[in-house]
């Protein structure tokens, strides 16, 4: 159903005003909250098909993709542990190998090799800003995280091709073009590096620390829509570059302290909550009727949460084991790339309707059902930290 821009900025608004209040009484994140209101809003046809609201939500979608790369300071990777990078391949490379038993012992789709440990760090970002940066659970959440996307994208890009184009010269374009762009990520690290070694009074230049013209904020956004633009010229995934993109504001001009704030203010209070209102409104209410659609969708839900909590416990010695159920909980909710993937797979005839809508339901119920069972796991955790202080 198409609707016209005019209410759909009045119903837009209303949500976007009203979510912290509702997050508030309802006791869950505001995240959940815009996705199913924007559900409810889809439902009774407040909010319909419209190309500049798909357009505005999934800019909002990239800005998060890129807010979750400012966390991110690839020097990190060099710094680390290589223990803890040790146990986090372990991990990822642990959850695969599960879902390909899965796949090949109940003889299922292939794509779910590549489905049940798909990650994303746009949400694991928004645990951030509910429980902020000094928790090491979720601090290893969004190391492995970003570790374990570069594999889901990289893999979506290349699944997505061979869908697209089949086993062809395009396939191999697309393959190129995808490691070009990483080898390329990698020589601009390097040489920036090298760059602000010898210059390091350019990184202020580029972002002074006081500056009324928003020099900084002004880079950020000419590096975001380059990156996007390049993505969409080698026709590769957009969220992945975004992501990539807002690593190096975070690697290379850590000076600037108050960047990270004011960038996640101006999207957590307009372009991230537009796309987790459209993804809502994307989403048939009365599909949840259709015979098999929410078993299918528990069925998802149930397996990649509990492959995630059984490959996680590498870390069990590390983390205890609340951290490390809590880790586990941080990657159980890949929302934007499980929407991408089911579309992806519907529009080539790799699964029916009825299975899109199972994996759209999953994705949503996912956000909501693990965010709640954090919040829970949070207060227990609270709880028992006042009693031992007393």
């Amino acid at each position: 159903m198409q609707t016209d821009g005019l209410s759909i900025l009045i119903v837009l608004a209303l949500i976007v005003f009203s979510s912290p209040y509702f997050s508030k009484i309802l006791r869950i994140p505001i995240a959940p909250v815009e996705i199913i209101l924007g559900a409810l809003a889809g439902y009774l046809g407040l909010i319909g098909h419209n190309e500049m609201f798909k357009i505005v939500s999934e800019v909002g979608f990239f800005y998060l993709m890129f807010l979750a790369g400012t966390e991110v300071d690839l020097k990190i990777f060099f710094t680390t542990d290589k223990k803890i990078l040790k146990l986090g391949l372990l991990y990822i490379a642990i959850l695969y190998a599960l879902s390909a038993f899965t796949t090949f012992a109940f003889n299922i789709d292939k794509l779910f090799i590549l489905i049940i440990p798909l990650m994303s760090v746009g949400m694991i970002f928004t645990l951030f800003k509910e429980y902020g940066k000094d928790k090491d659970w979720l601090n290893l959440g969004m190391l492995v995280g970003s570790i374990g996307e570069v594999v889901s994208i990289a893999a979506l890009t290349f699944v997505g091709a061979y869908m697209k184009f089949g086993a062809g010269s395009e396939l191999a374009l697309t393959t190129l073009y995808l490691g070009g762009f990483l080898v390329l990520s990698a020589g601009a690290f390097k040489a920036l590096n090298v760059l602000f070694w010898w210059y390091p009074q350019l990184r202020v230049i580029l972002m002074p620390h006081y500056d009324n013209a928003e020099k900084d904020i002004r880079l950020c956004m000419a590096l975001f829509f380059s990156i996007i633009a390049l993505m969409l010229y080698l026709n590769l995934e957009i969220a992945f570059g975004a992501f990539v993109a807002g690593t190096f504001i975070a690697t290379f001009f850590d000076h600037k302290k108050d960047l990270p704030h004011k960038l996640a203010s101006f999207g957590f209070g307009f372009l991230v909550p537009t796309f987790f209102v459209h993804i809502g409104s994307t989403f048939k209410l009365n599909a949840i009727f259709i015979d098999g659609v929410v078993r299918d969708a528990l069925l998802i839900v149930t397996v990649m949460t509990l492959f995630r909590a059984v490959s996680a416990s590498v870390f069990l010695n590390l983390l205890g084991f609340r951290k490390t159920l809590l880790y586990a909980l941080s990657h159980s909710m890949p929302l934007t790339l499980l929407i991408a993937v089911a579309t992806i797979a519907y529009k080539s005839g790799g699964i029916n309707e009825n299975f899109y809508f199972s994996f759209i339901l999953a994705s949503l119920t996912q956000a909501i059902i693990v965010t709640i069972c954090i919040k829970i796991l949070m207060s227990y955790g609270n709880k028992n930290l006042q009693k031992e202080l007393k």
